[in-house]
């Protein structure tokens, strides 16, 4: 079974009906406010700049998902060590990677992972 999804092709589609035209960068860069306070105060530096606007304030934010994580449903995590605490706890959860710009307010899902004791190794 495959342990993650990534959406790099979706990603490239989306970036390339912008540049044609087919999208404005009001479609593109539409982060949800919350999304943008997560990014600016928990999230990871990306190596690469925005694909919109250029600027490097590009961000990776995690979120998890999993019916077993109750009150931590949903929640944004903040590093890998509290995620290893997470798939040290929980038999299964998702881990859902977004990458989003202070700048410009690009956002896009780039990967969803599996993780927890079931997935270990």
């Amino acid at each position: 079974m495959r342990r993650h999804t990534d959406y790099v092709l979706a990603r490239r589609a989306a970036l390339r009906d912008y540049r044609r035209g087919a999208l404005t960068q009001a479609d593109v860069c539409d982060a949800h406010p919350e999304l943008l306070r997560a990014a600016r105060h928990v999230g990871e530096e990306a190596a690469q700049a925005c694909p919109i606007c250029g600027h490097r304030t590009l961000r990776y934010v995690s979120y998890v998902y999993g019916d077993a994580l109750k009150s931590a449903n949903g929640r944004c995590v903040s590093g890998s060590n509290e995620l290893e605490r997470l798939g040290a706890r929980f038999d299964e959860f998702a881990r859902y990677v977004v990458e989003v710009c202070l700048d410009c307010s690009w956002n896009h899902l780039g990967r969803r992972e599996l993780h927890g004791r079931r997935h270990a190794g």
